[in-house]
């Protein structure tokens, strides 16, 4: 299984040119809070273009804002246990994972960087690529869903 990191402007552009990848399950997580700023902005539509797609609405917080924004750590982040049945699915039916967010910076690649930790023991080469900023509260929401679903499978 492939995992790889992308932007939302990136995958309109596969989108838009035909490349986008087959065989290939999305994760995508957009920004609740953009909409008080765009009220047309919404998460992309992959329904034409992957074969499975999981939204996640999700803020981009690390652990010091959660208090800040009325959260805990176990409150962040609700769909977490879904999403690692997801995974698994995918993991399962020989597909790919793309992790999608607004800039594929932090979301997308703490999801990423969880599962290749998960799966092959190679997630640091998320948290090494400098264009990347893993958003570790995602991070470590995911690898641990993932750890709970393989041990109560």
């Amino acid at each position: 299984m492939q995992v790889s990191v992308y932007s939302r402007a990136e995958a309109e552009k596969m989108m838009q040119d035909g490349t986008f990848p087959e065989n290939t399950a999305v994760i995508s997580f957009y920004d609740p809070k953009i909409k008080h700023i765009d009220s047309d902005y919404d998460c992309l539509d992959y329904w034409n273009y992957a074969d499975d797609v999981f939204y996640s609405e999700l803020d981009d917080l690390d652990i010091g804002y959660l208090t800040k924004k009325g959260l805990t750590y176990d409150a962040y982040f609700p769909e977490v246990d879904e999403m690692a049945e997801y995974i698994y699915d995918a993991y399962n039916n020989g597909r790919d994972i793309m992790c999608q967010c607004e800039y594929g910076q932090s979301r997308s690649a703490g999801c990423a960087a969880a599962i290749l930790q998960h799966f092959y023991g190679t997630g640091i080469e998320i948290f090494a690529d400098y264009r990347r900023y893993p958003n570790q509260v995602v991070y470590h929401k995911v690898f641990d869903a993932l750890n709970n679903y393989k041990d109560n499978i």
